[in-house]
């Protein structure tokens, strides 16, 4: 597993491309996800993902993951569990103080980090570990949390005239022609 974490690291940039393409596909799927109930999708998309993390970067599924944001970098490999930056006890070669034999997981982070395209996310404070979401998969609740941000924007745009002339129905009924805009209207100061 270990190898494995070091792979990834290496490779950051292709997992944020590749991490990228599943949260799109993700996103999409999100009227079908709604349709069956995110209850039942949640334990085989959770297994999916437990499966794939595990092998690739040594997941603890924690529920909350900051791959993206730590150069696909486990903080939860910690032996102290940091989600924020080293502790002050780094050797000399960036190990760790609790398990010598292995790098810290934050000097690998800030090498992951310089590989991605969004690697100064790396800079963000990181809330603390909610342990209620452990096991659960942190794919589907950011992908349903993306999904719900661009409907409501969606739904903002396709709103803002009517919020902008609110009283435009009572004068231009909906399915009416809308009638042309004057010319003073189209150029405040009346010129062509």
């Amino acid at each position: 597993m270990y190898r494995a974490r070091l792979f990834a690291v290496r490779h950051a940039g292709a997992f944020e491309w590749i991490y990228a393409r599943l949260e799109s596909v993700m996103i999409a799927l999100d009227p079908v996800f709604a349709r069956i109930g995110y209850d039942r999708v949640e334990r085989p998309v959770a297994l999916v993902e437990r499966t794939a993390k595990g092998l690739l970067f040594d997941c603890r599924m924690c529920g909350q993951c900051v791959l993206s944001s730590t150069g696909m970098s486990c903080p939860m490999n910690c032996p102290k569990q940091l989600r924020n930056g080293p502790c002050g006890g780094v050797r000399p070669g960036g190990y760790c103080e609790v398990k010598p034999w292995m790098q810290c997981v934050w000097v690998l982070a800030w090498d992951g980090a310089t590989r991605m395209q969004g690697g100064q996310k790396i800079r963000d404070v990181q809330p603390p570990v909610d342990r209620s979401l452990e096991g659960s998969s942190s794919w589907l609740r950011v992908s349903r949390e993306k999904a719900a941000r661009l409907r409501e924007s969606g739904d903002a745009r396709r709103t803002a005239v009517a919020r902008a002339f609110p009283d435009a129905r009572a004068h231009e009924p909906a399915v009416a022609p809308l009638a042309p805009e004057p010319p003073s209207a189209v150029n405040p100061e009346g010129r062509r």
